[in-house]
């Protein structure tokens, strides 16, 4: 496809070309960048690439600021894992790191110039009460009082409602699967946590194996109906396929794998969505293989005109009503396939006409907060 790259795109696959930018295309790059969480990554590459010093010196000081901000989030999340970890010493379970916790835990490329809002684990759903319990008893708190919120995540999604610290203010997400347990998606979860590889000098730490780790990131993007982060996450996957295809074996595991998860429609759009726009190198016979996870004729057609303005840079000027439309498009496949239809329908109507009576106590509370 011809369509032209969005400019933080070309400068992250391109970065020698940004010597030619002007004053006013350096001030979109920026905000470009800052808004899709992609500014420290940048800086990581041009720093990597020694173009740093060739910056202009106002936006360089926005891409150091980032890097260094990056930098300093990477340092209070290897404390907070470690924090994790004593507090589930005793709980009985694999503590398995996902997404960007397990990025930076594994070393992998894919943790330079990343930002973090949370942790997010995974552990068996049998060991699930005792996980929550331990991490009560270290400080954390449920969020979601109310008592169809608690209802929905216990029984229909696939992690408890978040939990936040007490004392540090970090929160924490602890699921038992990838995807909601009403999903049209069924997971096969005892493969996947069988397969968890541990991490080096930890007693308690996991995460995913290599191609686990794949699909599970393109799980967790084609899955969503936040576009806030998609470039990000498109970025991930396309850093992942870059490393992790640097090992021939990889490769031929990932379909065969995609299979066995009941993950190959994430993986056909992973490969589709990373080649198409990122050129990322995937070999030809992989890309075959994976057309077994491929929708109808007519579906491909509706979502690719959906995906390739959903997964630029929530931005102004990127902004359109195509774009607009594809992500609201894109919002409600992400609710369709998530539960049933009547499930869908009582929980959208009752987000939308009911409010939590502890919903209001909290707004005061915090107009009480502020005031003090």
């Amino acid at each position: 496809m011809n369509r032209q790259r969005d400019l933080i795109v070309t400068a992250l696959l391109t970065p020698q070309s940004l010597r030619h930018l002007s004053a006013l295309e350096w001030d979109l790059l920026i905000r470009q960048g800052r808004s899709s969480n992609l500014l420290a990554r940048l800086a990581h590459e041009l720093t990597q690439n020694n173009l740093i010093s060739t910056v202009p010196l106002s936006p360089r000081h926005h891409l150091i600021s980032a890097l260094q901000m990056a930098r300093r989030q990477e340092i209070a999340l290897r404390w907070e894992v470690a924090c994790i970890a004593r507090a589930l010493m005793n709980a009985e379970v694999k503590v398995v790191l996902l997404k960007g916790a397990a990025y930076v835990m594994a070393g992998l490329p894919a943790a330079h110039g990343r930002t973090f809002a949370d942790v997010d684990i995974i552990v068996p759903k049998s060991g699930l009460g005792r996980t929550e319990s331990e991490l009560m008893i270290h400080g954390w708190q449920g969020s979601h009082h109310d008592a169809y919120d608690q209802r929905y995540y216990r029984r229909w999604m696939h992690e408890i409602p978040p939990m936040r610290h007490v004392r540090r203010g970090t929160t924490i997400d602890v699921h038992h699967t990838i995807l909601p347990e009403t999903a049209r998606v069924k997971v096969n979860t005892t493969a996947l946590l069988e397969a968890v590889v541990a991490l080096p000098g930890h007693s308690n730490l996991y995460v995913l194996q290599p191609v686990d780790m794949l699909l599970h990131s393109a799980t967790h993007l084609f899955h969503e109906g936040d576009f806030e982060k998609a470039l990000r996450d498109l970025f991930d996957l396309d850093s992942l396929l870059r490393h992790l295809g640097a090992e021939p074996a990889f490769w031929g595991q990932l379909v065969p794998r995609a299979v066995k998860l009941g993950l190959t429609r994430p993986l056909y759009y992973a490969l589709r969505y990373t080649t198409l726009m990122l050129d990322t190198p995937v070999p030809q016979h992989v890309l075959e293989a994976a057309k077994i996870g491929a929708p109808s004729v007519w579906l491909a057609g509706l979502t690719e005109r959906c995906y390739l303005q959903a997964l630029r840079p929530v931005h102004t000027s990127t902004s359109s009503l195509g774009a607009w439309a594809a992500r609201f498009v894109l919002y409600i496949r992400s609710h369709w396939i998530r539960m049933p239809f009547y499930l869908l329908a009582y929980h959208l109507g009752r987000k939308a006409f009911i409010r939590p009576k502890f919903h209001d106590e909290e707004k005061a509370k915090a107009a009480t907060d502020l005031k003090a």
